[in-house]
């Protein structure tokens, strides 16, 4: 059995400081894409960030991130994913309070 391919990869090439990379997220669309790209934007240590899904047949989302150098882009993307997995958690609370209360 072998091991399943990483949902998110870094592809190369990555600038020697680190701060401009592309990955490639796997089983991933727009959804995530623009929401993530969105966060990232609204990161001031973040100059750049696209996304592009190369084709709609292939379940691959590419994200291309690029910072001032103050950080590097995987470690600007994970500030990203956690700051959207904390705002979904916000949403969900606020969702699940207010249905409590009818």
């Amino acid at each position: 059995m072998s091991a399943a391919p990483p949902k998110i990869r870094q592809l190369p090439p990555v600038t020697p400081d680190g701060s401009a990379a592309s990955f490639q997220i796997r089983d991933e669309d727009h959804t995530l894409g623009n929401a993530l790209r969105y966060l990232l934007m609204r990161n001031p240590a973040v100059e750049f960030c696209g996304y592009s899904i190369p084709h709609p047949s292939e379940p691959f989302l590419n994200l291309r991130v690029q910072t001032y150098g103050d950080i590097t882009a995987s470690d600007a993307l994970a500030q990203g994913l956690q700051d959207l997995m904390d705002l979904c958690d916000v949403v969900e609370d606020t969702f699940t309070r207010r249905i409590q209360e009818l």
